[in-house]
């Protein structure tokens, strides 16, 4: 009797087990987990290359990548906001994030305790210091005057190598109450001499600070990645690698791109001295108006600011050789059929502008999603509805994307062209013109939010 309870019992603790096995007692992987929460949480740096909020909502470009990819997955995401580099890499160790996407670079330091994805950035570290200020020509130089770095970041550690290996003499302080932002802040105010930033970072900022240059590129290309916890589970890291080859191959790493990098460098140091002092000393006069007309036709007025300094410089009387005039450069024949008879008055003429380019916004397709859809009305406005439509069927007939902006700016200098803009309805139009004029407003628009955003101190310091 008692042998047989024990076959019995040994049977059925077997059985039990078996049963265990074939009911799914393994763990789920990090994805599954992810996609049963329905929630991806990402920790990220408040800055102007990770993630950021505007009068429209969050946005950014790793906001923008980490969204795309919690898209990729089905889940909703959600963002962790880190004080700081140290404080997001303790996030990671915590495992109160899946990821980090903060405009990091991969380094040999990092990799020991970091798992790195595929980079979809390049850049380089630059040293930053103030025009006629000290400036250093290579790195022995930097000796010589106050070097601040942000702690644990890829610069201090690049740093270390030097002193290590070149400058024994190096010395430097890091702050972990300041990143990028602030630095620049402190090298533009005088306060220290030089720092070090990413390329990224600067080519997104000088326009904030014209009176900063760099003095010499510290690395030559480093990649910037997303950085995941080490773990034996490696499925949301293959999810990650899936993501970014689609993302190249698709296009949504190239649009991205464009949309946050495609239109910097388009204001030189002295382009962006001249728009400081111009919005120290004009803009305040006219922003009442650039306001009241941008809520009546549903705009952001400072899209109608940027617009407006950039056909005018904010000269209600300003004409060009075409016979354009007033604050918005009206031909005379769009202020008659909008309404407009006096182009040197500064609130029909920025009445007019606005109400003409949303009557161009809502004339085009509507399948040309936002930003583009912005993006190409404002080169509507400069060369014409006609010729951006030429330019977007060259697009089209090319292979491109009409409904991008990214596509379409490449084909509308073609229309300066003959063996181009001959085949068109509307013939020859000076392309390169409103390419510029797109961009240049772009720039413009971006200081100007950076500026009325009281969540970033980003405010221009005077020099």
């Amino acid at each position: 009797m008692l042998k047989f309870c024990f076959r019995f019992t040994t049977r059925l603790a077997i059985a039990a087990l078996c049963l265990l096995t074939i009911t799914g007692s393994v763990r789920p992987n990090a994805v599954e987990q992810i996609r049963s929460q329905g929630e991806l949480v990402v920790v990220t740096r408040n800055s102007p290359t990770t993630y950021f909020e505007d009068n429209v909502g969050i946005t950014g470009y790793e906001y923008e990548l980490a969204k795309a990819f919690a898209n990729h997955l089905g889940v909703k995401l959600v963002i962790k906001q880190a004080d700081n580099l140290s404080d997001l890499y303790n996030s990671l160790e915590r495992k109160q994030a899946s990821f980090a996407a903060a405009n990091l670079t991969i380094t040999d330091q990092r990799t020991k305790w970091v798992r790195f994805s595929t980079p979809y950035m390049n850049v380089t570290q630059q040293v930053v210091y103030r025009r006629g200020g000290m400036k250093p020509k290579q790195t022995f130089d930097l000796a010589k005057g106050q070097l601040v770095v942000a702690s644990d970041s890829s610069h201090a550690e690049k740093l270390r190598q030097l002193q290590s290996k070149q400058v024994p003499e190096l010395t430097w302080s890091e702050s972990p109450d300041f990143e990028s932002v602030g630095l620049l802040q402190m090298v533009a105010t005088g306060e220290v001499d030089f720092t070090v930033v990413d390329s990224n970072e600067f080519e997104m900022l000088q326009a904030y600070y014209p009176n900063l240059a760099v003095a010499f590129d510290l690395t030559g290309a480093q990649s910037l990645a997303w950085a995941f916890p080490q773990s034996r589970d490696d499925s949301l890291f293959k999810a990650s690698e899936s993501f970014f080859r689609n993302a190249q191959t698709n296009g949504l790493l190239s649009e991205v791109r464009e949309r946050f990098y495609g239109h910097l460098g388009q204001l030189n140091y002295v382009g962006a001295k001249h728009f400081k002092r111009q919005t120290d000393k004009k803009l305040e006069k006219y922003d009442d108006l650039f306001q009241q007309a941008a809520k009546q036709y549903g705009l952001d007025w400072r899209l109608l600011a940027a617009m407006s300094y950039q056909e005018s410089h904010w000269n209600p009387r300003a004409k060009s050789f075409t016979g354009v005039r007033g604050m918005m450069m009206l031909t005379r024949r769009t202020a008659k059929e909008l309404g407009v008879r006096n182009r040197l008055d500064p609130k029909q003429s920025i009445y007019g502008g606005a109400d003409y380019l949303t009557k161009l916004h809502k004339r085009l397709p509507k399948r040309i999603q936002e930003p583009d859809r912005t993006w190409m009305a404002l080169a509507a406005y400069n060369v014409g509805y006609g010729h951006l439509t030429d330019a977007r069927k060259l697009a089209v007939k090319d292979g491109g994307d009409d409904s991008r902006w990214m596509d379409v700016k490449d084909y509308l200098p073609l229309l300066s062209q003959k063996r181009h803009y001959k085949n068109t309805k509307h013939g020859y139009a000076r392309g390169s013109e409103p390419v510029t004029y797109v961009q240049n407003i772009r720039r413009y628009f971006d200081v100007l939010a950076w500026n009325d955003n009281p969540d970033l101190d980003m405010a221009l310091e005077s020099e």
